[in-house]
């Protein structure tokens, strides 16, 4: 078993791929923490580079964008209330509250560590479990990824907030913006409106940097505090803090590790979905649910861990079957074609060393988020808090213009993200949590696309949505991920009469 991997190693830890690597982690950084250009753009934008250099060398630039900018998003995530990627908007969650709470250096550090536990056991189960996970997500086909779904939406319960009314609504508001656009079945438009610009729908990272990043430009624009964020706050005066209280954590991190895998392999529904699902996953286990999305540690390394653990399993069905799990994973088996090789099993046959290769350095990366991600977060976009708070309003809209417009270089994108940047701020003013709706903005499209689908291979019978043991084990998952905290809810008033 172990025999291929090593015989890849020495190709892995040669300097050209090193180099290789760490090239790949500091630009993953950089790419992940812009609003708007996210790791699948930054991976395609590696394939021309990657020309000239052989298949592991290119592969460990990929590994190194992965992880890297997988974990960078959470960056100005924490710092900015910017989700630099869509896998980190349940990192603003927690994250920036403790930000507020002047603790920012502590919620880097919560982040960087999860997601480093995260990818390090994402990159062992891609080592260890390659063939047996494969066949796993073998058993999903449409009807199953629609439970996936259903089961990611029945979390907006725990998003809701006090009042179930207004959690609903925008819930709603967020699957109806999820229709925006071509069907993807049938090929016709719907509610566009005519506007050319809306065919290809509301991307997701306009969405998000407008709902999260223009409420705070207006906010810190109003701001009358003349100093920022002391050194103090933002320096590593507790290296050990996070790791001193590993037992609250690890049962966080071992859960959204599973949750994050399992989700991984399963084409599509990585990204954004595993990590609200693991951030849903601790609050309901929480003894303060309450705390959540209000600064709570664990909240954080939830989000964090769980965006980490999807990245190397995503890759499972991507190298064994040619299928890939995430847009990142489908960018890089093109960087396996333009280099004259074709992702399945003939791989392992003709070019062992390079999926091999491949996972060693998927694991190193991961080893080394704490220096690269301590070092530039903290070191280089941590010291913008430093400034005074009316003083970063104007940055942070520039970021988040330039990285609207970057997404397809259209102005009415960054008209688009003032939009949703207004409507955010009046959500938040008035007491609507925007939660429910980047959720259902997310999720609407995946489960609407593969119910149609399921029917359509049945001929219309909808009994091919209760067929299979694991549709069955995702209809109790879910019901009881929608009704348990409503119960918490509950036995919480009881106690307090």
């Amino acid at each position: 078993m172990f025999e291929p991997l090593l015989h890849a190693l020495p190709a892995a830890i040669a300097v050209k791929p090193l180099i290789g690597l760490a090239i790949g982690m500091i630009a993953g950084i950089i790419v992940g923490a812009l609003p708007g250009l996210s790791v699948v753009t930054g991976c395609a934008l590696l394939i021309p580079f990657t020309f000239g250099l052989d298949p592991v060398t290119a592969m460990a630039l990929f590994a190194g964008m992965y992880n890297g900018g997988s974990y960078g998003g959470a960056i100005t995530a924490i710092l900015m209330r910017i989700p630099g990627t869509p896998g980190s908007v349940a990192t603003v969650w927690d994250g920036y509250p403790l930000t507020q709470q002047g603790r920012a250096s502590y919620a880097l550090q919560i982040s960087v560590i999860s997601g480093t536990v995260g990818s390090v056991i994402s990159a062992v189960s891609l080592i260890l479990f390659t063939p047996p996970l494969s066949r796993f997500s073998l058993s999903f086909g449409p009807a199953e990824t629609f439970w996936v779904a259903v089961f990611g939406l029945a979390t907006v319960s725990s998003l809701l907030g006090a009042n179930v009314f207004k959690g609903v609504a925008t819930a709603g508001l967020g699957l109806l913006i999820g229709t925006i656009g071509l069907d993807d079945l049938t090929g016709y438009e719907r509610y566009a409106f005519d506007v050319p610009e809306l065919i290809d729908a509301p991307s997701i990272i306009v969405v998000l940097t407008g709902l999260y990043a223009i409420p705070p430009v207006i906010t810190l624009a109003g701001s009358t505090l003349k100093a920022g964020m002391s050194a103090a706050a933002l320096r590593f005066t507790r290296q050990g803090a996070v790791l001193g209280e590993w037992r609250r954590f690890l049962p966080v991190w071992v859960r959204s590790s599973i949750i994050g895998i399992i989700i991984g392999i399963l084409p599509g529904a990585g990204g954004a979905m595993t990590c609200i699902v693991a951030w849903n996953d601790a609050r309901n286990r929480s003894k303060e649910p309450e705390t959540f999305g209000k600064g709570n540690p664990e909240g954080l390394a939830a989000s964090e861990c769980g965006n980490g653990a999807d990245n190397a399993a995503s890759m499972i069905p991507a190298f064994t079957l040619g299928i890939p799990g995430s847009g990142v994973a489908a960018v890089i088996l093109g960087g396996l074609l333009v280099h004259g090789l074709r992702p399945g099993p003939e791989l392992f046959r003709t070019a062992p060393d390079v999926p091999y290769a491949f996972m060693i350095h998927m694991l190193i990366t991961a080893l080394a988020l704490p220096l690269f991600g301590g070092l530039l977060a903290v070191r280089v976009f941590g010291q913008a808090l430093r400034l005074p708070p009316a003083l970063l309003a104007a940055p942070i809209l520039i970021l988040a213009t330039v990285g609207a417009y970057s997404v397809h270089s259209s102005a009415f994108d960054v008209w688009m993200m003032l939009g949703f940047g207004l409507l955010g701020f009046v959500m938040d003013r008035y007491g609507w949590p925007t939660a429910p709706l980047v959720l259902g903005v997310i999720v609407g499209p995946m489960a609407e696309q593969n119910l149609r689908l399921a029917l359509g291979i049945n001929l219309g019978d909808p009994s091919i949505l209760w067929r299979s043991w694991i549709s069955i084990a995702l209809i109790v998952v879910s019901a009881a991920a929608f009704v348990w905290p409503f119960l918490n809810r509950s036995r919480a008033s009881m106690a307090k009469a």
